[in-house]
């Protein structure tokens, strides 16, 4: 038997739907959440244009707070229990595409 429950109260969503920096600069992405339970872990992807999504990293909050997997050690993440965001420091013009976050409730 398997058995698949969906929980209305368990979401994410950008803070804003376009963020612009600079060459060199750094800029910080924002996204709010709400989640049924306090395990829990937040992923950044990013997607080029014509390109498949690009794991950035994951980083745990709540009961999970000490967890994380960074990819590059230009992207940073800081962890709520409202909201995840990415810094990524020197910034070039690779890293234009559209960015990705998402929530995992742990069971």
């Amino acid at each position: 038997t398997v058995t698949a429950s969906l929980r209305n109260s368990d979401d994410i969503s950008p803070d804003k739907e376009e963020v612009s920096s600079n060459e060199g600069e750094s800029v910080t992405l924002s996204c709010n959440y709400r989640a049924s339970s306090d395990n829990i872990f937040l992923y950044w992807y990013r997607q080029h244009s014509n390109r498949a999504p690009q794991y950035l990293l994951f980083k745990g909050a709540g009961g999970y707070s000490g967890f994380e997997d960074i990819s590059n050690d230009r992207f940073q993440s800081a962890t709520s229990s409202t909201f995840t965001q990415l810094t990524i420091t020197s910034l070039t013009i690779a890293d234009t595409a559209i960015y990705y976050c998402a929530l995992r409730v742990a069971q």
